[in-house]
Protein backbone atom coordinates (compact mmCIF):
# COMPACT_ATOMS: atom_id res chain seq x y z
CA UNK A 1 0.00 0.00 0.00
CA UNK A 2 1.24 3.75 -0.70
CA UNK A 3 0.52 4.44 2.71
CA UNK A 4 2.80 1.98 3.84
CA UNK A 5 5.66 2.61 1.48
CA UNK A 6 5.63 6.54 2.86
CA UNK A 7 5.58 5.61 6.12
CA UNK A 8 8.66 3.83 5.87
CA UNK A 9 9.90 6.69 4.26
CA UNK A 10 9.02 8.74 7.49
CA UNK A 11 10.51 6.14 9.81
CA UNK A 12 13.91 6.76 7.59
CA UNK A 13 13.77 10.81 8.16
CA UNK A 14 12.72 10.48 11.75
CA UNK A 15 14.78 7.56 13.11
CA UNK A 16 18.14 9.99 12.70
CA UNK A 17 20.61 10.19 15.75
CA UNK A 18 19.54 14.52 15.97
CA UNK A 19 15.68 13.71 15.52
CA UNK A 20 15.67 11.01 18.21
CA UNK A 21 17.77 13.20 20.92
CA UNK A 22 14.50 15.73 20.09
CA UNK A 23 12.47 13.43 20.44
CA UNK A 24 13.25 12.75 24.34
CA UNK A 25 14.13 16.24 25.03
CA UNK A 26 10.78 17.53 23.48
CA UNK A 27 8.94 14.67 25.97
CA UNK A 28 10.93 15.62 29.21
CA UNK A 29 10.09 19.37 28.90
CA UNK A 30 6.12 18.77 27.93
CA UNK A 31 5.76 16.34 31.19
CA UNK A 32 7.39 19.42 33.10
CA UNK A 33 4.91 21.63 31.47
CA UNK A 34 2.12 19.21 31.69
CA UNK A 35 2.85 19.27 35.20
CA UNK A 36 3.07 22.60 36.40
CA UNK A 37 -0.67 23.97 36.42
CA UNK A 38 -1.15 27.21 34.42
CA UNK A 39 1.22 26.37 31.59
CA UNK A 40 -0.60 23.58 29.40
CA UNK A 41 0.70 22.40 26.31
CA UNK A 42 -0.71 25.23 23.91
CA UNK A 43 1.28 27.68 25.83
CA UNK A 44 4.01 25.56 27.00
CA UNK A 45 4.87 24.41 22.89
CA UNK A 46 4.46 28.36 22.23
CA UNK A 47 7.03 29.45 24.46
CA UNK A 48 9.54 26.96 23.50
CA UNK A 49 8.45 27.86 19.03
CA UNK A 50 11.24 29.72 19.12
CA UNK A 51 13.83 27.31 19.91
CA UNK A 52 13.12 26.08 16.82
CA UNK A 53 13.77 28.44 13.96
CA UNK A 54 16.94 27.29 13.18
CA UNK A 55 16.22 23.65 12.72
CA UNK A 56 15.03 22.00 9.83
CA UNK A 57 11.45 22.17 9.60
CA UNK A 58 11.13 18.32 9.95
CA UNK A 59 13.19 18.27 13.19
CA UNK A 60 11.43 21.30 14.65
CA UNK A 61 7.95 19.99 14.24
CA UNK A 62 9.15 16.79 16.02
CA UNK A 63 10.01 18.17 18.97
CA UNK A 64 7.10 20.38 19.14
CA UNK A 65 4.77 17.26 18.72
CA UNK A 66 6.84 15.48 21.35
CA UNK A 67 6.37 19.03 23.66
CA UNK A 68 3.06 18.22 22.77
CA UNK A 69 2.98 14.00 23.87
CA UNK A 70 4.83 15.30 27.25
CA UNK A 71 2.54 17.53 28.28
CA UNK A 72 -0.96 15.06 27.51
CA UNK A 73 1.67 12.83 29.51
CA UNK A 74 2.67 15.07 32.13
CA UNK A 75 -1.00 16.41 32.85
CA UNK A 76 -2.35 13.25 34.76
CA UNK A 77 0.87 13.11 37.09
CA UNK A 78 -0.77 16.55 39.51
CA UNK A 79 -4.08 14.88 38.93
CA UNK A 80 -3.70 11.41 40.65
CA UNK A 81 -1.10 12.26 43.04
CA UNK A 82 -2.87 15.78 44.45
CA UNK A 83 -6.16 16.29 42.77
CA UNK A 84 -5.02 19.02 40.56
CA UNK A 85 -5.35 19.08 36.88
CA UNK A 86 -2.04 19.85 35.32
CA UNK A 87 -4.53 20.18 31.61
CA UNK A 88 -8.41 20.27 31.45
CA UNK A 89 -8.23 17.27 30.07
CA UNK A 90 -7.16 15.76 32.99
CA UNK A 91 -9.91 16.64 35.00
CA UNK A 92 -11.98 13.67 34.82
CA UNK A 93 -8.40 11.47 35.44
CA UNK A 94 -8.78 12.62 39.06
CA UNK A 95 -12.36 11.47 39.71
CA UNK A 96 -10.84 8.10 40.41
CA UNK A 97 -6.75 8.53 39.59
CA UNK A 98 -6.85 10.72 43.21
CA UNK A 99 -8.85 7.91 45.01
CA UNK A 100 -6.35 5.08 43.91
CA UNK A 101 -3.23 7.02 45.14
CA UNK A 102 -5.06 7.65 48.40
CA UNK A 103 -5.28 3.85 48.64
CA UNK A 104 -1.83 3.47 48.46
CA UNK A 105 -2.14 2.42 44.54
CA UNK A 106 -0.89 5.79 42.99
CA UNK A 107 1.66 3.49 40.63
CA UNK A 108 -1.25 1.22 39.65
CA UNK A 109 -3.14 4.78 38.43
CA UNK A 110 0.08 6.53 37.08
CA UNK A 111 0.71 3.62 34.68
CA UNK A 112 -2.89 2.80 34.24
CA UNK A 113 -2.84 6.56 32.98
CA UNK A 114 0.39 6.80 30.99
CA UNK A 115 -0.67 2.72 29.32
CA UNK A 116 -3.80 3.98 28.48
CA UNK A 117 -2.64 7.38 27.06
CA UNK A 118 -0.60 5.52 24.96
CA UNK A 119 -2.93 3.27 23.28
CA UNK A 120 -5.12 6.64 22.69
CA UNK A 121 -2.18 7.84 20.58
CA UNK A 122 -1.53 5.38 18.85
CA UNK A 123 -4.93 4.40 17.31
CA UNK A 124 -5.17 7.66 16.41
CA UNK A 125 -1.75 8.07 14.84
CA UNK A 126 -2.77 4.69 12.87
CA UNK A 127 -6.31 6.48 11.94
CA UNK A 128 -3.91 9.38 10.47
CA UNK A 129 -1.80 7.05 8.88
CA UNK A 130 -4.39 5.29 6.60
CA UNK A 131 -7.63 7.52 6.82
CA UNK A 132 -6.64 11.13 5.92
CA UNK A 133 -8.45 11.65 2.77
CA UNK A 134 -11.90 10.29 4.14
CA UNK A 135 -11.71 12.29 6.88
CA UNK A 136 -10.36 15.77 6.17
CA UNK A 137 -13.96 15.40 3.64
CA UNK A 138 -15.53 14.45 6.83
CA UNK A 139 -14.41 17.37 8.84
CA UNK A 140 -15.64 20.01 6.10
CA UNK A 141 -18.77 19.06 6.77
CA UNK A 142 -18.89 20.96 10.23
CA UNK A 143 -20.63 24.54 10.40
CA UNK A 144 -21.89 25.93 13.75
CA UNK A 145 -24.97 23.71 13.95
CA UNK A 146 -22.86 20.46 13.78
CA UNK A 147 -20.73 22.10 16.63
CA UNK A 148 -23.73 22.51 18.71
CA UNK A 149 -25.01 19.78 18.14
CA UNK A 150 -21.78 18.05 19.34
CA UNK A 151 -21.73 20.08 22.71
CA UNK A 152 -25.35 19.40 22.92
CA UNK A 153 -23.93 15.39 22.92
CA UNK A 154 -21.16 15.77 25.18
CA UNK A 155 -23.29 17.72 28.04
CA UNK A 156 -26.59 15.48 27.58
CA UNK A 157 -23.98 12.49 28.13
CA UNK A 158 -23.11 13.49 31.04
CA UNK A 159 -26.75 13.41 32.38
CA UNK A 160 -27.49 10.70 30.54
CA UNK A 161 -24.92 8.05 32.03
CA UNK A 162 -24.22 9.52 35.52
CA UNK A 163 -25.44 7.04 37.80
CA UNK A 164 -26.03 9.58 40.34
CA UNK A 165 -28.67 12.13 41.23
CA UNK A 166 -29.93 13.39 37.71
CA UNK A 167 -31.01 16.83 39.69
CA UNK A 168 -27.85 17.09 41.16
CA UNK A 169 -25.95 16.60 38.00
CA UNK A 170 -28.15 19.43 36.14
CA UNK A 171 -28.23 21.76 39.01
CA UNK A 172 -24.12 21.24 38.90
CA UNK A 173 -23.83 22.26 35.19
CA UNK A 174 -26.46 24.99 35.51
CA UNK A 175 -24.15 26.90 37.77
CA UNK A 176 -21.20 26.00 35.50
CA UNK A 177 -23.59 27.94 32.86
CA UNK A 178 -24.20 30.74 34.79
CA UNK A 179 -20.34 31.02 35.52
CA UNK A 180 -19.59 30.79 31.67
CA UNK A 181 -21.77 33.58 30.85
CA UNK A 182 -19.95 36.26 32.62
CA UNK A 183 -17.66 38.71 30.85
CA UNK A 184 -17.66 39.98 27.20
CA UNK A 185 -20.57 38.70 25.05
CA UNK A 186 -18.31 37.39 21.83
CA UNK A 187 -21.21 37.97 19.63
CA UNK A 188 -22.94 41.57 20.57
CA UNK A 189 -20.21 43.10 22.24
CA UNK A 190 -22.00 44.04 25.61
CA UNK A 191 -20.93 42.85 29.39
CA UNK A 192 -22.36 40.25 31.33
CA UNK A 193 -22.46 40.25 35.23
CA UNK A 194 -19.95 41.66 35.62
CA UNK A 195 -20.74 44.05 38.66
CA UNK A 196 -18.27 47.14 37.19
CA UNK A 197 -15.70 44.68 38.19
CA UNK A 198 -13.13 45.31 35.23
CA UNK A 199 -11.60 42.19 36.16
CA UNK A 200 -14.14 39.91 34.71
CA UNK A 201 -14.02 41.03 31.52
CA UNK A 202 -12.38 38.11 30.44
CA UNK A 203 -14.97 35.93 32.37
CA UNK A 204 -13.37 33.20 34.98
CA UNK A 205 -10.37 31.09 33.44
CA UNK A 206 -10.92 27.46 33.33
CA UNK A 207 -7.41 26.80 34.93
CA UNK A 208 -8.11 29.08 37.67
CA UNK A 209 -11.58 27.83 38.69
CA UNK A 210 -9.76 23.93 38.50
CA UNK A 211 -7.06 24.56 40.73
CA UNK A 212 -9.39 26.42 43.19
CA UNK A 213 -12.27 23.44 43.00
CA UNK A 214 -9.75 20.25 43.09
CA UNK A 215 -6.82 21.86 45.00
CA UNK A 216 -8.01 23.93 47.14
CA UNK A 217 -11.12 22.24 47.72
CA UNK A 218 -9.37 19.34 48.80
CA UNK A 219 -6.72 20.44 51.35
CA UNK A 220 -9.79 22.25 52.89
CA UNK A 221 -11.72 18.59 53.03
CA UNK A 222 -8.26 17.02 54.45
CA UNK A 223 -7.62 19.72 56.75
CA UNK A 224 -11.67 19.07 58.37
CA UNK A 225 -11.30 15.37 57.84
CA UNK A 226 -8.43 15.22 60.00
CA UNK A 227 -6.90 12.74 57.61
CA UNK A 228 -3.85 11.97 59.72
CA UNK A 229 -0.94 14.47 58.65
CA UNK A 230 1.22 12.21 57.54
CA UNK A 231 1.72 10.34 53.89
CA UNK A 232 0.30 7.83 52.01
CA UNK A 233 2.16 4.57 51.68
CA UNK A 234 2.43 3.77 47.73
CA UNK A 235 3.76 0.24 46.28
CA UNK A 236 6.67 1.53 43.92
CA UNK A 237 8.51 -0.83 42.25
CA UNK A 238 8.81 -2.50 38.14
CA UNK A 239 6.11 -5.45 40.02
CA UNK A 240 3.44 -3.28 40.14
CA UNK A 241 4.54 -1.57 36.45
CA UNK A 242 3.54 -5.14 35.63
CA UNK A 243 0.99 -5.80 37.75
CA UNK A 244 -1.28 -2.76 36.36
CA UNK A 245 -0.38 -4.35 32.52
CA UNK A 246 -2.38 -7.89 33.39
CA UNK A 247 -4.94 -5.84 34.74
CA UNK A 248 -5.69 -3.79 31.62
CA UNK A 249 -6.54 -6.13 29.13
CA UNK A 250 -10.03 -6.64 30.78
CA UNK A 251 -10.99 -3.48 29.91
CA UNK A 252 -10.18 -3.48 26.12
CA UNK A 253 -14.23 -2.43 25.01
CA UNK A 254 -13.37 0.35 27.26
CA UNK A 255 -10.02 1.53 25.73
CA UNK A 256 -11.86 1.05 22.19
CA UNK A 257 -15.00 3.18 22.94
CA UNK A 258 -12.79 5.87 24.34
CA UNK A 259 -10.27 5.77 21.49
CA UNK A 260 -13.33 6.20 19.36
CA UNK A 261 -14.79 8.80 21.24
CA UNK A 262 -11.53 10.56 21.22
CA UNK A 263 -10.56 10.80 18.12
CA UNK A 264 -14.16 11.55 16.80
CA UNK A 265 -13.96 14.77 19.48
CA UNK A 266 -10.31 15.47 17.85
CA UNK A 267 -11.16 15.56 14.26
CA UNK A 268 -14.38 17.43 14.92
CA UNK A 269 -12.98 19.49 16.07
CA UNK A 270 -14.19 19.01 19.77
CA UNK A 271 -11.21 18.89 21.65
CA UNK A 272 -9.72 16.25 24.60
CA UNK A 273 -11.65 17.59 27.55
CA UNK A 274 -15.06 17.08 26.33
CA UNK A 275 -13.98 13.77 24.83
CA UNK A 276 -12.60 12.58 28.77
CA UNK A 277 -15.85 13.69 29.91
CA UNK A 278 -18.35 11.99 27.51
CA UNK A 279 -15.71 8.61 27.50
CA UNK A 280 -16.11 8.88 31.21
CA UNK A 281 -19.54 8.90 31.29
CA UNK A 282 -19.94 6.41 29.14
CA UNK A 283 -17.76 3.87 30.69
CA UNK A 284 -19.53 4.83 33.88
CA UNK A 285 -22.43 3.77 32.35
CA UNK A 286 -21.57 0.37 30.10
CA UNK A 287 -18.88 -0.71 33.25
CA UNK A 288 -20.36 -3.66 35.65
CA UNK A 289 -18.48 -1.69 38.50
CA UNK A 290 -19.85 1.65 37.56
CA UNK A 291 -21.47 2.47 40.92
CA UNK A 292 -18.02 2.20 42.12
CA UNK A 293 -16.60 4.91 39.62
CA UNK A 294 -15.51 7.38 41.73
CA UNK A 295 -14.29 5.57 44.75
CA UNK A 296 -11.02 4.44 42.94
CA UNK A 297 -11.48 2.45 39.95
CA UNK A 298 -8.48 1.65 37.74
CA UNK A 299 -11.14 1.63 34.28
CA UNK A 300 -12.39 5.40 35.05
CA UNK A 301 -8.64 6.12 34.91
CA UNK A 302 -8.11 4.21 31.42
CA UNK A 303 -11.15 5.71 29.79
CA UNK A 304 -10.77 9.83 29.93
CA UNK A 305 -6.76 8.98 29.59
CA UNK A 306 -7.28 6.92 26.31
CA UNK A 307 -9.86 9.69 25.03
CA UNK A 308 -8.18 12.48 25.92
CA UNK A 309 -4.64 11.30 23.65
CA UNK A 310 -6.86 10.16 21.17
CA UNK A 311 -8.62 13.42 20.78
CA UNK A 312 -5.10 15.06 20.92
CA UNK A 313 -3.23 12.85 18.30
CA UNK A 314 -6.27 13.26 15.69
CA UNK A 315 -6.36 16.99 16.35
CA UNK A 316 -3.72 16.95 14.13
CA UNK A 317 -5.03 15.46 11.49
CA UNK A 318 -7.45 18.20 10.42
CA UNK A 319 -4.65 20.74 10.86
CA UNK A 320 -2.58 19.23 8.22
CA UNK A 321 -4.85 18.35 5.54
CA UNK A 322 -7.14 20.94 5.66
CA UNK A 323 -5.16 23.41 7.60
CA UNK A 324 -8.26 23.78 10.59
CA UNK A 325 -6.08 23.56 14.10
CA UNK A 326 -8.50 20.70 16.29
CA UNK A 327 -6.74 21.94 19.35
CA UNK A 328 -5.24 24.99 20.55
CA UNK A 329 -2.03 23.69 20.50
CA UNK A 330 -2.42 22.19 16.96
CA UNK A 331 -3.31 25.85 16.22
CA UNK A 332 0.49 26.68 17.69
CA UNK A 333 1.77 24.21 15.68
CA UNK A 334 -0.20 25.49 12.40
CA UNK A 335 1.62 28.71 12.83
CA UNK A 336 5.17 27.05 13.41
CA UNK A 337 4.46 25.54 9.83
CA UNK A 338 3.52 28.99 8.20
CA UNK A 339 6.63 30.66 9.94
CA UNK A 340 8.58 27.57 8.02
CA UNK A 341 6.96 28.54 4.98
CA UNK A 342 5.00 25.42 4.55
CA UNK A 343 1.47 25.27 4.17
CA UNK A 344 -1.12 23.33 5.46
CA UNK A 345 -3.88 20.95 3.17
CA UNK A 346 -3.95 18.56 0.48
CA UNK A 347 -0.77 19.79 -1.26
CA UNK A 348 1.65 19.61 1.85
CA UNK A 349 1.03 15.67 1.39
CA UNK A 350 2.31 15.73 -2.30
CA UNK A 351 4.63 18.70 -2.33
CA UNK A 352 6.17 17.80 1.17
CA UNK A 353 6.35 14.24 1.33
CA UNK A 354 9.39 14.15 3.71
CA UNK A 355 7.83 16.60 6.44
CA UNK A 356 3.97 15.12 6.13
CA UNK A 357 5.65 11.35 6.71
CA UNK A 358 8.39 12.41 9.36
CA UNK A 359 5.76 13.72 11.05
CA UNK A 360 3.46 11.08 11.30
CA UNK A 361 6.70 8.32 11.99
CA UNK A 362 7.86 10.83 15.23
CA UNK A 363 4.45 10.21 16.44
CA UNK A 364 4.64 6.38 16.65
CA UNK A 365 8.40 6.97 17.89
CA UNK A 366 7.56 10.05 20.01
CA UNK A 367 4.64 8.15 21.75
CA UNK A 368 7.24 5.13 22.49
CA UNK A 369 9.90 7.95 24.01
CA UNK A 370 7.08 9.64 26.01
CA UNK A 371 5.87 5.62 27.23
CA UNK A 372 9.42 4.82 28.39
CA UNK A 373 10.23 8.39 30.08
CA UNK A 374 7.17 8.35 31.79
CA UNK A 375 6.89 4.96 33.11
CA UNK A 376 10.86 4.94 34.33
CA UNK A 377 9.47 7.85 36.49
CA UNK A 378 6.51 6.23 37.82
CA UNK A 379 8.31 5.11 41.37
CA UNK A 380 10.06 8.86 41.60
CA UNK A 381 6.31 10.32 40.97
CA UNK A 382 4.65 7.68 43.67
CA UNK A 383 7.36 8.21 46.46
CA UNK A 384 6.01 12.37 46.32
CA UNK A 385 2.76 10.52 47.98
CA UNK A 386 4.85 9.73 51.12
CA UNK A 387 5.54 13.48 52.22
CA UNK A 388 3.65 14.17 55.22
CA UNK A 389 0.52 16.10 54.63
CA UNK A 390 1.54 18.83 56.63
CA UNK A 391 4.79 19.28 54.40
CA UNK A 392 3.08 18.91 51.21
CA UNK A 393 0.02 21.13 51.61
CA UNK A 394 1.27 24.12 51.93
CA UNK A 395 3.97 23.15 49.14
CA UNK A 396 0.62 22.52 46.82
CA UNK A 397 -0.90 25.84 47.92
CA UNK A 398 2.06 27.79 46.98
CA UNK A 399 2.38 26.14 43.57
CA UNK A 400 -1.87 26.62 43.21
CA UNK A 401 -1.17 30.35 43.50
CA UNK A 402 1.72 30.85 41.18
CA UNK A 403 -0.32 28.82 38.69
CA UNK A 404 -3.01 30.96 39.47
CA UNK A 405 -1.10 34.33 39.19
CA UNK A 406 0.69 33.39 36.03
CA UNK A 407 -2.22 32.53 33.98
CA UNK A 408 -2.65 36.58 33.82
CA UNK A 409 -0.33 38.13 35.77
CA UNK A 410 -3.33 39.18 38.38
CA UNK A 411 -3.66 38.61 41.91
CA UNK A 412 -7.52 39.01 41.65
CA UNK A 413 -7.21 35.42 39.84
CA UNK A 414 -5.17 34.12 43.43
CA UNK A 415 -8.61 35.27 44.98
CA UNK A 416 -10.71 33.89 42.92
CA UNK A 417 -8.94 30.41 43.05
CA UNK A 418 -9.58 31.11 47.24
CA UNK A 419 -13.37 31.78 46.44
CA UNK A 420 -13.83 28.60 44.00
CA UNK A 421 -11.73 26.52 46.71
CA UNK A 422 -14.53 27.38 49.23
CA UNK A 423 -17.06 26.41 46.46
CA UNK A 424 -15.22 23.29 45.49
CA UNK A 425 -15.63 22.50 49.76
CA UNK A 426 -18.96 23.20 49.54
CA UNK A 427 -20.20 21.08 46.61
CA UNK A 428 -17.99 18.07 48.04
CA UNK A 429 -20.05 18.56 51.71
CA UNK A 430 -23.75 18.57 49.81
CA UNK A 431 -22.60 15.57 47.37
CA UNK A 432 -22.75 17.48 44.59
CA UNK A 433 -20.74 16.86 41.35
CA UNK A 434 -18.05 19.06 40.42
CA UNK A 435 -17.28 17.38 37.07
CA UNK A 436 -20.61 18.90 35.27
CA UNK A 437 -19.75 22.11 36.60
CA UNK A 438 -16.61 21.66 35.19
CA UNK A 439 -17.72 20.73 31.99
CA UNK A 440 -20.40 23.63 31.35
CA UNK A 441 -17.10 26.38 32.54
CA UNK A 442 -14.94 25.16 29.98
CA UNK A 443 -17.69 24.37 26.80
CA UNK A 444 -20.48 26.48 27.69
CA UNK A 445 -18.91 29.93 25.69
CA UNK A 446 -18.19 27.80 22.90
CA UNK A 447 -21.70 26.22 22.67
CA UNK A 448 -23.28 29.31 23.22
CA UNK A 449 -21.35 31.12 20.41
CA UNK A 450 -22.03 28.34 18.28
CA UNK A 451 -25.96 28.18 19.03
CA UNK A 452 -26.04 31.99 18.28
CA UNK A 453 -24.35 31.46 15.17
CA UNK A 454 -26.87 28.76 14.24
CA UNK A 455 -29.72 30.35 14.90
CA UNK A 456 -28.28 33.35 13.21
CA UNK A 457 -28.00 31.41 9.94
CA UNK A 458 -31.62 29.91 10.18
CA UNK A 459 -33.42 33.61 11.51
CA UNK A 460 -34.17 31.47 14.51
CA UNK A 461 -35.38 28.39 12.97
CA UNK A 462 -34.82 26.02 15.46
CA UNK A 463 -35.12 23.03 12.50
CA UNK A 464 -31.90 23.63 11.45
CA UNK A 465 -30.48 21.66 14.23
CA UNK A 466 -32.09 18.82 12.54
CA UNK A 467 -31.40 20.75 9.22
CA UNK A 468 -29.10 17.46 7.46
CA UNK A 469 -28.52 13.60 8.30
CA UNK A 470 -25.26 14.43 10.27
CA UNK A 471 -26.08 17.24 12.52
CA UNK A 472 -30.05 15.69 12.71
CA UNK A 473 -28.00 12.06 13.65
CA UNK A 474 -26.11 13.99 16.69
CA UNK A 475 -28.64 16.08 17.87
CA UNK A 476 -31.46 13.24 18.21
CA UNK A 477 -28.84 11.04 20.17
CA UNK A 478 -28.27 13.65 22.29
CA UNK A 479 -32.21 14.14 23.20
CA UNK A 480 -32.31 11.02 23.81
CA UNK A 481 -29.12 10.61 26.17
CA UNK A 482 -31.04 13.63 28.00
CA UNK A 483 -34.07 12.01 28.02
CA UNK A 484 -32.79 8.29 29.45
CA UNK A 485 -33.03 8.35 33.10
CA UNK A 486 -36.86 9.54 32.57
CA UNK A 487 -37.29 6.97 29.92
CA UNK A 488 -36.03 3.98 32.29
CA UNK A 489 -37.91 5.59 35.56
CA UNK A 490 -40.82 5.46 33.96
CA UNK A 491 -39.99 1.93 32.51
CA UNK A 492 -38.86 0.50 36.01
CA UNK A 493 -42.39 2.05 37.22
CA UNK A 494 -44.27 0.07 34.47
CA UNK A 495 -42.70 -3.26 34.89
CA UNK A 496 -43.35 -2.81 38.75
CA UNK A 497 -47.26 -2.02 37.94
CA UNK A 498 -47.47 -5.05 35.60
CA UNK A 499 -45.52 -7.72 37.77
Amino acid sequence: MAEISSLMHGFSVALSAYNLMLMFIGVVLGVVIGVLPGLGGANGVAILLPLTFTMPPTSGIIMLSCIYWGALFGGAITSILFNIPGEPWSVATTFDGYPLAQKGRAGSALTAAFTSSFIGALIAVVMITFLSPVVASFALEFGPPEFFSVYLLTFCAFVGMSKGAAFKTVASMMAGFALAAVGLDTVTGTLRLTFGHTELLKGFDFLIAVIGLFGIGEILQTMEEGLAFKGVQAKMNAKVVLETWKELPRYWATSIRSAAVGCFMGIVPGGATPASFMSYGVAKRFSATGDRFGTGEVEGVVAPETAAHAAGTSALLPMLTLGIPGSPTAAVLLGGLLIWGLQPGPLLFVEQKDFVWGLIASMYLGNIAGLIVVLTCVPLFAAILRIPFSIIAPVILVICAIGAFTVHNSMFDVWLMVIFGFIGYVFKKLDYPLAPLVLALVLGDRAEDSFRQSMLMSQGDMRILFANPLVGSITGLALALLLWPLLSALWTAVRKSLA
